[in-house]
């Protein structure tokens, strides 16, 4: 009994000591993570903006959503796999030990700051025009013309896309890279704990939508092609939302009701969680560059998928009137800058950890003199 009781304080101590070095390696997630909400609310602050409750929990709302229905998915792949006997008491065995296992605990507070954090954005985006005009769509359709011969974007592909039925799905499609935010992060928050992989993705999400999605977004401020309409005043674009209004008619088009919802919320000055009106840069198309820079290192297959994912994104962003199509050529290229700096924080903060374990190695095994 009492060796038993021993070796199960052991045990406890070794997992505590685990925990506590996957918290030590995530720490450069905490500091950018930290850093920005401080900016964030220091902004709020001076504006007299607050954040609720009631949208953290909404998002929570969603990522425990997310993570229910991954749950799910690996529980059916977990029962194929094994076969067990007692499914039900195999699930609740496996699943008793993942909870409570280091890895999952210690993943807890990165979790904590990711669902507090996309209401901070949302706030954020919807600020843009307390501190900016949105004064550079004229510019956007300028250099978009520059690149596609004289012609609007959206008039290059319509040949290609312009079908009810390809528009529709391609909105539906639009709608699902949400699942990259929720979904997605739960993934790679629970992947593989430690792995360098995991933290600059981490590192990644927190800068595109602060640096990309927020400070970028409020400098090169404008409302993009569905927008310029009602906000502006340019007819620029009439006929492509007349295309999409006649193509609602006879296949749903997701994405126009979403439109309405934004600018809806735009005229009545709403802060809420997904609101606010910016085109440069895309956001979609950063998350979805963010997620395939990071899930090809996880898995080939994979990051082909999600490399045909982001090109559908990027063409269903201008065809669906959301963006000009230098807005998703900018988002790749920040992006990409990002991913070298998150890069770079984790492996200068690995190797600050590894040369402080030799260091007291060292110092450990040197016989006193």
């Amino acid at each position: 009994m009492a060796e038993s009781s021993q070796n199960s304080a052991l045990t406890s101590i070794a997992s505590a000591q685990v925990t506590l070095r996957l918290l030590l390696s995530d720490v450069p997630v905490f500091a950018v993570a930290l850093a920005l909400f401080a900016f964030c609310i220091g902004l709020f602050v001076s504006y007299g903006i607050s954040i609720g409750p009631d949208l953290i929990l909404a998002n929570g709302r969603l990522y425990m959503l997310s993570g229910f229905a991954l749950l799910v998915l690996d529980a059916a792949y977990s029962l194929f796999r094994n076969k067990p006997e007692e499914p039900t008491r195999f699930l609740l065995e496996t699943y008793r030990n993942r909870l409570t296992s280091a890895p999952v605990i210690a993943s807890v507070p990165a979790f904590v700051l990711i669902i507090v954090f996309m209401p901070f954005f949302s706030k954020l985006k919807s600020m843009i025009p307390l501190f900016n005009e949105f004064s550079w769509d004229a510019t956007f359709v300028a250099w978009d013309r520059a690149i596609f011969a004289g012609y609007d974007a959206w008039q290059v592909l319509q040949p290609v896309f312009g079908y009810p039925i390809v528009t529709a799905g391609m909105a539906v499609l639009y709608h699902a890279w949400m699942l990259l935010i929720y979904a997605g992060t739960i993934f790679f928050l629970f992947y593989r704990k430690g792995a360098a992989i995991r933290r600059e993705y981490l590192v990644g999400f927190f800068l595109i939508w602060t640096v990309i999605g927020g400070g970028m977004a409020t400098w090169l401020a404008s409302v993009g092609p569905c927008f310029v309409g009602p906000i502006l005043g340019d007819p620029t674009f009439d006929a492509q939302m007349a295309y999409l209004n006649e193509a609602n008619e006879k296949v749903p088009i997701l994405t126009l009701h979403v439109q309405d919802l934004l600018l809806d919320w735009y005229n009545a000055g709403e802060r809420g969680l997904g609101s606010g009106i910016t085109a440069m840069p895309s956001m979609h198309v950063s998350m979805a560059m963010l997620f395939w820079l990071a899930i090809r290192r996880v898995s080939q297959r994979a990051g082909q998928f999600f490399f045909v994912f982001l090109i559908l994104i990027w063409i269903g962003s201008v065809h669906l009137a959301y963006h000009y199509a230098v807005d998703g050529l900018v988002s790749v290229i920040a992006t990409a800058f990002v991913w070298k700096l998150a890069t770079a924080i984790i492996a200068g903060w690995d190797a600050f950890l590894a040369n402080r374990d030799q260091a007291t190695l060292r110092t450990n095994t040197v016989p006193a003199e």
